[in-house]
Protein backbone atom coordinates (compact mmCIF):
# COMPACT_ATOMS: atom_id res chain seq x y z
CA UNK A 1 0.00 0.00 0.00
CA UNK A 2 2.62 2.33 1.03
CA UNK A 3 4.64 1.53 -2.42
CA UNK A 4 1.22 2.67 -4.24
CA UNK A 5 0.57 5.49 -2.37
CA UNK A 6 4.04 6.80 -3.13
CA UNK A 7 3.64 5.61 -7.17
CA UNK A 8 0.15 7.97 -6.74
CA UNK A 9 1.82 11.17 -5.28
CA UNK A 10 4.97 10.54 -7.84
CA UNK A 11 2.51 11.02 -10.45
CA UNK A 12 0.55 13.40 -8.99
CA UNK A 13 3.96 15.73 -8.55
CA UNK A 14 4.91 15.01 -12.16
CA UNK A 15 1.50 15.82 -13.36
CA UNK A 16 1.60 19.30 -11.36
CA UNK A 17 4.91 19.64 -12.53
CA UNK A 18 3.47 18.80 -16.17
CA UNK A 19 0.61 21.57 -15.67
CA UNK A 20 2.74 24.15 -14.06
CA UNK A 21 5.14 24.10 -17.31
CA UNK A 22 1.67 23.71 -19.39
CA UNK A 23 0.86 27.31 -17.73
CA UNK A 24 3.99 28.72 -18.15
CA UNK A 25 3.99 28.06 -21.81
CA UNK A 26 1.06 29.01 -22.04
CA UNK A 27 0.97 32.35 -20.56
CA UNK A 28 4.75 32.81 -22.72
CA UNK A 29 2.82 32.16 -26.16
CA UNK A 30 -0.14 34.35 -24.90
CA UNK A 31 1.69 37.46 -24.17
CA UNK A 32 4.61 36.91 -25.71
CA UNK A 33 5.58 38.47 -29.55
CA UNK A 34 3.37 36.64 -31.77
CA UNK A 35 4.48 34.86 -35.24
CA UNK A 36 3.92 38.14 -37.62
CA UNK A 37 7.23 39.64 -39.52
CA UNK A 38 5.34 42.64 -41.29
CA UNK A 39 1.99 44.13 -40.76
CA UNK A 40 -1.00 42.47 -42.58
CA UNK A 41 -4.85 43.54 -43.00
CA UNK A 42 -6.81 40.73 -41.69
CA UNK A 43 -10.83 41.10 -42.88
CA UNK A 44 -13.50 39.35 -40.07
CA UNK A 45 -15.96 38.14 -41.98
CA UNK A 46 -19.53 39.14 -40.53
CA UNK A 47 -21.26 36.13 -38.56
CA UNK A 48 -17.86 34.27 -38.51
CA UNK A 49 -18.30 32.12 -34.71
CA UNK A 50 -14.72 31.82 -32.75
CA UNK A 51 -13.48 28.89 -34.72
CA UNK A 52 -13.83 30.70 -37.75
CA UNK A 53 -11.69 33.68 -36.50
CA UNK A 54 -8.84 31.88 -34.93
CA UNK A 55 -8.53 29.99 -37.84
CA UNK A 56 -8.49 33.20 -40.08
CA UNK A 57 -5.97 34.56 -37.49
CA UNK A 58 -3.68 31.65 -37.47
CA UNK A 59 -3.94 31.10 -41.13
CA UNK A 60 -2.92 34.90 -42.09
CA UNK A 61 0.41 34.20 -39.58
CA UNK A 62 -1.38 36.81 -36.75
CA UNK A 63 -1.32 34.00 -33.71
CA UNK A 64 0.63 30.60 -34.22
CA UNK A 65 -2.04 28.69 -31.86
CA UNK A 66 -5.55 28.83 -32.70
CA UNK A 67 -6.42 26.50 -30.02
CA UNK A 68 -5.36 28.83 -27.02
CA UNK A 69 -6.68 31.73 -28.57
CA UNK A 70 -10.35 29.57 -28.60
CA UNK A 71 -9.42 28.40 -24.79
CA UNK A 72 -8.56 31.82 -23.86
CA UNK A 73 -11.57 33.82 -25.69
CA UNK A 74 -13.70 31.37 -23.72
CA UNK A 75 -12.22 31.36 -20.64
CA UNK A 76 -11.96 35.56 -20.55
CA UNK A 77 -15.77 35.37 -21.42
CA UNK A 78 -15.62 37.46 -24.71
CA UNK A 79 -15.88 34.60 -27.35
CA UNK A 80 -19.51 36.76 -28.33
CA UNK A 81 -17.94 39.84 -28.31
CA UNK A 82 -15.30 39.65 -31.11
CA UNK A 83 -16.32 42.00 -33.47
CA UNK A 84 -16.27 41.65 -37.49
CA UNK A 85 -14.19 44.00 -39.98
CA UNK A 86 -11.02 44.95 -41.22
CA UNK A 87 -7.75 44.92 -38.59
CA UNK A 88 -4.47 46.11 -39.95
CA UNK A 89 -2.00 43.93 -37.95
CA UNK A 90 1.26 45.33 -36.96
CA UNK A 91 4.55 43.02 -36.49
CA UNK A 92 4.74 41.03 -33.32
CA UNK A 93 1.56 41.85 -32.04
CA UNK A 94 0.80 39.32 -29.01
CA UNK A 95 -2.16 37.39 -28.75
CA UNK A 96 -3.76 38.83 -25.85
CA UNK A 97 -3.29 42.20 -27.38
CA UNK A 98 -5.16 40.59 -31.25
CA UNK A 99 -8.25 39.46 -28.63
CA UNK A 100 -8.62 42.47 -27.06
CA UNK A 101 -8.51 44.36 -30.44
CA UNK A 102 -11.05 42.18 -31.52
CA UNK A 103 -13.04 42.75 -28.44
CA UNK A 104 -13.14 46.27 -28.76
CA UNK A 105 -13.85 46.38 -32.55
CA UNK A 106 -10.66 48.43 -33.23
CA UNK A 107 -10.84 48.15 -36.89
CA UNK A 108 -9.26 50.07 -39.30
CA UNK A 109 -10.09 53.36 -40.40
CA UNK A 110 -9.56 54.13 -44.03
CA UNK A 111 -9.75 57.85 -45.12
CA UNK A 112 -10.63 59.71 -48.40
CA UNK A 113 -9.77 63.00 -49.40
CA UNK A 114 -12.25 64.25 -51.84
CA UNK A 115 -11.09 67.56 -53.87
CA UNK A 116 -12.63 70.56 -53.99
CA UNK A 117 -14.20 71.38 -57.60
CA UNK A 118 -15.27 68.14 -58.95
CA UNK A 119 -18.62 67.21 -60.21
CA UNK A 120 -21.54 65.11 -57.96
CA UNK A 121 -21.06 62.47 -60.22
CA UNK A 122 -17.30 62.57 -60.37
CA UNK A 123 -17.58 62.03 -56.24
CA UNK A 124 -19.69 58.97 -56.59
CA UNK A 125 -17.11 57.68 -58.98
CA UNK A 126 -14.37 58.49 -57.04
CA UNK A 127 -16.05 56.35 -53.67
CA UNK A 128 -16.66 53.57 -55.89
CA UNK A 129 -12.88 53.22 -56.85
CA UNK A 130 -12.30 53.33 -52.73
CA UNK A 131 -11.66 50.13 -51.49
CA UNK A 132 -13.90 48.16 -48.61
CA UNK A 133 -17.11 50.33 -49.37
CA UNK A 134 -20.44 48.42 -50.08
CA UNK A 135 -21.88 49.56 -52.96
CA UNK A 136 -25.63 48.23 -53.34
CA UNK A 137 -26.51 46.63 -56.74
CA UNK A 138 -27.16 48.80 -59.52
CA UNK A 139 -26.34 52.34 -59.30
CA UNK A 140 -26.99 55.45 -56.24
CA UNK A 141 -28.49 58.77 -57.13
CA UNK A 142 -26.33 61.21 -57.73
CA UNK A 143 -26.92 64.22 -55.16
CA UNK A 144 -27.62 67.71 -56.39
CA UNK A 145 -24.44 69.52 -57.80
CA UNK A 146 -22.98 71.83 -55.01
CA UNK A 147 -24.83 70.09 -52.32
CA UNK A 148 -21.50 67.86 -51.30
CA UNK A 149 -18.53 69.65 -49.15
CA UNK A 150 -15.21 68.38 -50.33
CA UNK A 151 -13.38 67.22 -47.53
CA UNK A 152 -11.06 64.30 -45.91
CA UNK A 153 -13.70 61.57 -44.59
CA UNK A 154 -13.35 58.80 -42.60
CA UNK A 155 -15.28 55.16 -43.18
CA UNK A 156 -14.98 51.53 -42.10
CA UNK A 157 -14.77 48.45 -44.47
CA UNK A 158 -18.66 47.46 -45.52
CA UNK A 159 -19.23 50.94 -44.86
CA UNK A 160 -22.23 52.66 -47.42
CA UNK A 161 -21.01 55.26 -49.72
CA UNK A 162 -24.04 56.87 -49.23
CA UNK A 163 -23.18 57.66 -45.21
CA UNK A 164 -20.28 59.35 -46.65
CA UNK A 165 -22.38 61.21 -49.18
CA UNK A 166 -24.66 61.52 -46.39
CA UNK A 167 -21.70 63.58 -44.40
CA UNK A 168 -20.66 65.59 -47.21
CA UNK A 169 -23.90 66.60 -47.52
CA UNK A 170 -24.36 67.77 -43.31
CA UNK A 171 -21.18 69.40 -44.14
CA UNK A 172 -22.12 71.65 -46.34
CA UNK A 173 -25.46 72.36 -45.12
CA UNK A 174 -23.32 73.17 -41.75
CA UNK A 175 -20.84 75.68 -44.26
CA UNK A 176 -23.49 77.02 -46.21
CA UNK A 177 -25.43 78.78 -43.59
CA UNK A 178 -22.18 79.53 -41.40
CA UNK A 179 -20.46 81.32 -44.51
CA UNK A 180 -23.51 83.32 -45.46
CA UNK A 181 -24.19 84.52 -42.40
CA UNK A 182 -21.03 86.90 -42.61
CA UNK A 183 -21.20 87.62 -46.14
CA UNK A 184 -20.17 91.44 -47.12
CA UNK A 185 -22.88 93.95 -47.93
CA UNK A 186 -24.38 94.66 -50.94
CA UNK A 187 -23.67 91.51 -53.03
CA UNK A 188 -25.18 91.54 -56.42
CA UNK A 189 -26.96 88.29 -55.29
CA UNK A 190 -29.70 87.09 -52.63
CA UNK A 191 -29.11 83.85 -51.20
CA UNK A 192 -26.97 81.58 -50.83
CA UNK A 193 -27.63 79.08 -53.31
CA UNK A 194 -26.49 81.61 -56.04
CA UNK A 195 -23.59 82.48 -53.91
CA UNK A 196 -22.46 78.57 -53.80
CA UNK A 197 -23.05 78.49 -57.77
CA UNK A 198 -20.28 81.80 -57.57
CA UNK A 199 -18.24 79.73 -55.55
CA UNK A 200 -18.60 76.87 -57.58
CA UNK A 201 -17.20 78.86 -61.06
CA UNK A 202 -14.63 80.09 -58.84
CA UNK A 203 -13.52 76.85 -57.88
CA UNK A 204 -13.11 75.86 -61.40
CA UNK A 205 -11.22 78.83 -62.32
CA UNK A 206 -8.68 78.90 -60.28
CA UNK A 207 -6.16 76.22 -58.52
CA UNK A 208 -4.22 79.27 -56.93
CA UNK A 209 -6.13 79.61 -53.28
CA UNK A 210 -4.72 83.25 -52.97
CA UNK A 211 -6.43 84.16 -56.39
CA UNK A 212 -9.66 83.28 -55.42
CA UNK A 213 -11.14 86.28 -53.53
CA UNK A 214 -9.83 88.19 -56.79
CA UNK A 215 -11.39 86.14 -59.21
CA UNK A 216 -14.32 86.17 -57.43
CA UNK A 217 -14.37 90.04 -57.25
CA UNK A 218 -14.34 89.99 -60.73
CA UNK A 219 -17.39 88.10 -61.58
CA UNK A 220 -19.25 90.49 -58.87
CA UNK A 221 -17.85 93.44 -60.59
CA UNK A 222 -19.40 91.76 -63.78
CA UNK A 223 -22.73 90.92 -62.24
CA UNK A 224 -23.01 94.30 -61.00
CA UNK A 225 -21.75 95.75 -64.25
CA UNK A 226 -24.79 93.67 -66.12
CA UNK A 227 -21.78 92.22 -67.87
CA UNK A 228 -21.63 88.35 -69.11
CA UNK A 229 -19.71 86.46 -67.21
CA UNK A 230 -18.10 84.29 -69.48
CA UNK A 231 -16.38 81.97 -67.84
CA UNK A 232 -14.88 78.60 -69.71
CA UNK A 233 -15.90 76.47 -67.12
CA UNK A 234 -19.53 76.80 -67.60
CA UNK A 235 -19.40 76.49 -71.06
CA UNK A 236 -17.31 72.93 -70.14
CA UNK A 237 -20.24 72.34 -67.70
CA UNK A 238 -23.05 72.61 -70.22
CA UNK A 239 -21.17 70.24 -72.64
CA UNK A 240 -20.51 67.33 -70.37
CA UNK A 241 -23.77 67.89 -67.61
CA UNK A 242 -21.31 67.43 -65.22
CA UNK A 243 -19.76 63.80 -66.69
CA UNK A 244 -16.40 64.99 -67.81
CA UNK A 245 -13.82 62.41 -69.34
CA UNK A 246 -11.62 60.52 -66.43
CA UNK A 247 -8.89 59.80 -69.52
CA UNK A 248 -6.92 62.64 -68.12
CA UNK A 249 -7.03 65.17 -71.74
CA UNK A 250 -9.32 67.19 -70.10
CA UNK A 251 -13.46 66.97 -69.87
CA UNK A 252 -14.25 66.91 -73.14
CA UNK A 253 -11.22 65.24 -74.49
CA UNK A 254 -9.65 68.39 -76.33
CA UNK A 255 -9.54 72.22 -76.27
CA UNK A 256 -12.36 74.27 -76.04
CA UNK A 257 -12.85 75.91 -79.52
CA UNK A 258 -14.57 79.48 -79.87
CA UNK A 259 -17.75 77.67 -81.16
CA UNK A 260 -17.97 75.53 -78.20
CA UNK A 261 -18.65 78.98 -76.05
CA UNK A 262 -21.98 79.24 -78.47
CA UNK A 263 -23.88 76.43 -76.99
CA UNK A 264 -27.47 77.20 -76.06
CA UNK A 265 -27.44 75.79 -72.47
CA UNK A 266 -28.56 78.04 -68.84
CA UNK A 267 -25.20 76.88 -67.78
CA UNK A 268 -22.76 78.34 -70.31
CA UNK A 269 -22.57 82.05 -69.46
CA UNK A 270 -20.92 83.10 -72.44
CA UNK A 271 -24.64 82.81 -74.18
CA UNK A 272 -26.39 84.12 -70.36
CA UNK A 273 -26.08 86.87 -68.20
CA UNK A 274 -26.20 86.45 -64.89
CA UNK A 275 -25.48 83.10 -62.85
CA UNK A 276 -26.55 80.06 -63.95
CA UNK A 277 -29.34 78.14 -62.38
CA UNK A 278 -26.84 76.25 -60.12
CA UNK A 279 -23.67 75.23 -59.23
CA UNK A 280 -21.27 73.44 -61.97
CA UNK A 281 -19.16 71.83 -59.35
CA UNK A 282 -19.22 71.51 -55.26
CA UNK A 283 -17.13 74.29 -54.09
CA UNK A 284 -14.79 74.14 -50.59
CA UNK A 285 -14.87 76.08 -48.21
CA UNK A 286 -12.30 78.82 -49.30
CA UNK A 287 -13.90 79.58 -52.43
CA UNK A 288 -17.62 79.94 -50.84
CA UNK A 289 -15.83 82.45 -48.48
CA UNK A 290 -14.63 84.11 -51.51
CA UNK A 291 -18.11 84.22 -53.19
CA UNK A 292 -19.37 86.07 -50.25
CA UNK A 293 -16.54 87.89 -49.13
CA UNK A 294 -14.29 88.90 -52.57
CA UNK A 295 -11.80 91.43 -52.59
CA UNK A 296 -12.76 94.80 -53.82
CA UNK A 297 -11.07 96.10 -56.75
CA UNK A 298 -12.10 97.43 -60.52
CA UNK A 299 -11.00 94.25 -62.72
CA UNK A 300 -13.37 93.19 -64.78
CA UNK A 301 -10.96 90.35 -67.16
CA UNK A 302 -8.57 87.82 -66.31
CA UNK A 303 -6.72 85.13 -68.15
CA UNK A 304 -4.04 82.22 -67.61
CA UNK A 305 -0.50 83.59 -67.35
CA UNK A 306 1.31 80.89 -68.05
CA UNK A 307 2.39 80.09 -64.38
CA UNK A 308 -0.77 77.78 -63.58
CA UNK A 309 -2.12 81.73 -62.60
CA UNK A 310 -3.79 84.58 -63.48
CA UNK A 311 -2.67 87.85 -64.86
CA UNK A 312 -5.89 90.49 -64.32
CA UNK A 313 -6.75 94.11 -66.08
CA UNK A 314 -9.56 96.64 -66.10
CA UNK A 315 -10.04 96.93 -69.72
CA UNK A 316 -10.67 95.32 -72.86
CA UNK A 317 -7.94 96.64 -74.25
CA UNK A 318 -5.95 95.27 -71.62
CA UNK A 319 -7.38 92.04 -71.23
CA UNK A 320 -6.80 91.76 -75.08
CA UNK A 321 -2.88 92.03 -74.92
CA UNK A 322 -3.24 89.82 -71.99
CA UNK A 323 -4.86 87.46 -74.38
CA UNK A 324 -2.47 87.58 -76.92
CA UNK A 325 0.46 87.29 -74.53
CA UNK A 326 -1.12 83.87 -73.10
CA UNK A 327 -1.36 82.57 -77.00
CA UNK A 328 2.09 82.93 -77.27
CA UNK A 329 2.75 81.36 -74.21
CA UNK A 330 0.61 78.13 -75.06
CA UNK A 331 2.30 78.36 -78.67
CA UNK A 332 5.82 77.74 -77.79
CA UNK A 333 8.59 78.96 -79.03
Amino acid sequence: MKRIGLVCLLLCAVLALFCGVAVVWAVSVWRGPGPLETEKTVLIQRGSGLSRIAGDLEQSGVIAHETLFRAAAVLSGRQAALRAGEYLFPPGQSMETVLDRLARGDVLVRRITIPEGLTSHQIVELLRAAPGLDFPPGDIPTPPEGSLLPETYQYTYGDAPQDILDRMRVGMDRARVSLWAVRAPGLPFATVDQAVTLASIVEKETGVASERKRIAGVFVNRLRAGMKLQSDPTALYAMTKGRPQEDGTGPIGRRLLRADLDIDSPYNTYRYAGLPPGPIANPGLDAIAAAVNPERHDFLYFVADGTGGHVFSRTLAEHNANVARWRRVRAGP
